[in-house]
C-alpha cells in the first residue's frame, strides 16, 4: 500500500497538509489559533455555534487579516427550541451547586435560548468563507445551493454510515467521521435514536464509511499525532481532524484551569455526559458531573440545559475552579503538550507521519 500525505483533501480545500482543526465552540478556537493552523498548512476552523452573528463576522475579518490561507467556520445545523417542562426540578438541583460557588440562585421561571442559526449562516454566505462545516445535521438544500454558487465548500460531521450517506446525498464535499473517542459534542443527527450519541470507535467507523461514500472522508476522535494520521490514511481517510490536541496550544482560548486539568488527565479521565448541555459530550469527569449524576435527575434537553448551567460554568471559570467547568476532551490526553505553538503541533504531526512512511 502506498500512502501519500498529499491527499485529495489537500487539493479540494487548497491546503498543504491533510489536517483540520476541529471547530470547538465556546471559545477555544480563537482567531489566532484558527489562523495559526491555516498558516501552518492545515485547515483552521472557527467554532462559531454559540457566537452572535456580528461577532462571527468580526472574527472572520480578523482571521483574514492574519492569514491568506483557507479556513472553515463550524455551526450547529440545528434550529433550537427550549423545553422547560422540568425547569423547577433542574434549577433546584443546580441551586445546590450555585451555593458552592456563591452564585445567586436561579428562579424556576422558563428560560429562552437565543437562536441565531439563520443569521449566522447569512454571515458565512455574505463573507464567502472558504468552508462551512456543520454538526448535528446537514445544511438545508437552499443553503447548500447558495454556498456552492459562491464557491464555498461544505463539510459535515457524522457518527454513523447512515449519517454519512445522508451528508453525501445533501451535497457535502467532505465528511468528518467522528468516533466515540472524540471530545465534546459529536455530530450525531438524531438524539431520539441515539440518546447518548452513536458511539462507534474511530477506527471501526472509518473504513465502513469510506467503503460506502464517494466523497473524501476525514477521521476524527482520539487522533493526536502523526501515528494517528498514518493509521487513518491506511484505513482510507483522506486526512484527520484534531481538536483536543490543540486545546493546550499557546493560541488556544481554553481557560488556564481547563488546560491544567487536561494536562493532569489520562485515557481514563473522560466520560460521556449530558449534565452540562443536555446533549451527550465527552469531557473530564469533575465534581459537577459527579454531583449531577448522584442526584439522579435527568438533564433538560439541549439547548435548555446548556442555558441553565451557563452561569455556573462562567462563575467557575472566573474563580479558576475546574470543578464546575465543562472540560471537553477526547481520550488521547496523555499525548498533550503544554504551551506548544499550533504551527509546531502541525509540523510535528507531519514530520512524524513522514518518518513512518519513509
Amino acid at each position: 500500500m502506498s500512502i501519500q500525505l498529499n491527499t485529495a483533501v489537500c487539493q479540494l480545500f487548497n491546503i498543504r497538509y491533510p489536517i483540520f482543526l476541529a471547530g470547538m465552540a465556546g471559545g477555544p478556537t480563537t482567531v489566532k489559533l484558527v489562523a495559526a493552523v491555516s498558516n501552518a498548512g492545515g485547515l483552521g476552523t472557527l467554532g462559531a455555534a454559540y457566537m452572535e452573528p456580528t461577532a462571527i463576522r468580526k472574527a472572520i475579518q480578523e482571521i483574514r487579516q492574519l492569514t491568506d490561507a483557507p479556513f472553515a467556520v463550524n455551526l450547529f445545523a440545528l434550529q433550537v427550541s427550549d423545553d422547560n417542562k422540568r425547569i423547577g426540578e433542574v434549577q433546584g438541583e443546580l441551586n445546590r451547586l450555585r451555593n458552592v460557588l456563591g452564585v445567586h440562585h436561579a428562579t424556576k421561571e422558563p428560560v429562552s435560548t437565543s437562536d441565531f442559526y439563520q443569521e449566522q449562516l447569512a454571515v458565512l454566505l455574505e463573507e464567502k468563507v472558504p468552508v462551512i462545516s456543520t454538526a448535528f445535521g446537514v445544511l438545508a438544500e437552499s443553503y447548500v445551493q447558495q454556498a456552492k454558487s459562491v464557491g464555498i465548500r461544505i463539510v459535515t460531521m457524522v457518527t454513523t454510515v447512515s449519517e454519512a450517506l445522508l451528508a453525501e446525498q445533501a451535497g457535502c464535499d467532505c465528511i468528518v467521521a467522528q468516533g466515540s473517542e472524540a471530545g465534546g459534542h459529536r455530530g450525531t443527527f438524531d438524539m431520539k435514536e441515539h440518546p447518548m450519541g452513536a458511539n462507534i470507535g474511530t477506527f471501526a467507523l472509518l473504513p465502513q464509511i469510506v467503503d460506502r461514500v464517494k466523497i473524501p472522508v476525514i477521521a476524527a476522535g482520539g487522533i493526536m499525532d502523526g501515528r494517528g494520521l498514518v493509521a487513518a490514511l491506511a484505513l482510507g481517510a483522506q486526512g484527520v481532524q484534531m481538536g483536543t490536541r490543540f486545546l493546550t496550544a499557546l493560541e488556544s482560548g481554553a481557560h488556564d484551569a481547563y488546560k491544567q486539568a487536561l494536562m493532569e488527565s489520562t485515557e481514563e479521565s473522560t466520560v460521556l455526559t449530558k449534565a452540562f448541555s443536555g446533549r451527550p459530550a465527552r469531557g473530564i469527569r469533575n465534581l459537577f458531573i459527579r454531583q449531577w449524576d448522584a442526584s439522579g435527575i435527568e438533564p433538560l434537553p439541549f439547548p435548555t440545559q446548556n442555558t441553565v448551567t451557563r452561569d455556573i460554568r462562567n462563575a467557575s471559570a472566573r474563580q479558576n475552579n475546574a470543578d464546575y467547568m465543562s472540560l471537553w476532551a477526547g481520550q488521547g490526553t496523555r499525548l498533550l503538550t503544554s504551551g506548544q505553538r499550533a504551527e509546531d503541533i502541525v509540523a510535528e504531526t507531519i514530520q512524524q507521519a513522514m518518518s513512518i512512511l519513509s
